[in-house]
């Protein structure tokens, strides 16, 4: 997997107060290149495997792949645990390309407090008709170590799902609760059926 921080910044919502503002990077996900395995199904044991590799600046994203669908932690995982939740939907899913992390900054300090990610959803009936998911989550950091799902944003049949998914991150996520319910922003088409459980 290969992490490309994207050179553009853009400038997203308002400030929080003095010289503090929120701004937006791009990091892009390529699953076949220079991510580190750390666990994997041996021969008879299923179709599993757990990896880690660099996200924003130093912060990790954890992936776990199991049965054609994906579970990703982004930031520090708690008290340096490499797996310590499930958190997917239920029907066959994977994650997009494209990593859009949301980021405190204050003057040369800069915080990535939150991610928004692509999801594309099979159908039950229908592996090949997917519903794409915009998927908001805290981001670990290195002392709270917390992160999950904030909210959920049907991209398909939704207009401005983006904004959407921006304005939950930005009033959500730095103060939200794991296991608190996320946000749900579904517009026509309803969210996919979701799961969170602990390993």
């Amino acid at each position: 997997m290969r992490i490309i921080l994207s050179a553009l910044l853009l400038l997203g919502g308002t400030g929080i107060a003095g010289a503090q503002e929120i701004v937006s990077a791009y990091t892009n996900l390529e699953a076949d290149h220079h991510c580190s395995v750390f666990a994997a199904a041996e021969e008879g044991d299923g179709d599993w495997v757990d990896m880690v590799c660099s996200g924003y600046r130093g912060y990790p994203i954890v992936i776990y792949y199991a049965d054609a669908r994906e579970s990703i932690f982004y930031g520090f995982p708690p008290d340096g645990d490499l797996a310590p939740t499930w958190e997917s939907f239920d029907g066959f899913n994977s994650a997009g390309p494209r990593i859009e992390w949301r980021i405190e900054r204050d003057g040369s300090r800069e915080t990535p407090f939150a991610t928004i990610h692509r999801w594309f959803v099979s159908e039950p009936d229908d592996a090949d008709t997917k519903t794409e998911v915009l998927v908001v989550e805290k981001v670990g950091q290195i002392h709270g170590r917390e992160g999950c799902a904030v909210g959920y944003v049907v991209a398909t049949g939704n207009p401005d799902a983006n904004e959407k998914a921006r304005r939950i991150a930005d009033t959500q996520a730095r103060d939200f609760a794991c296991g608190d319910q996320p946000v749900i922003d579904a517009g026509s088409v309803p969210v996919p059926p979701f799961s969170r459980a602990e390993n």
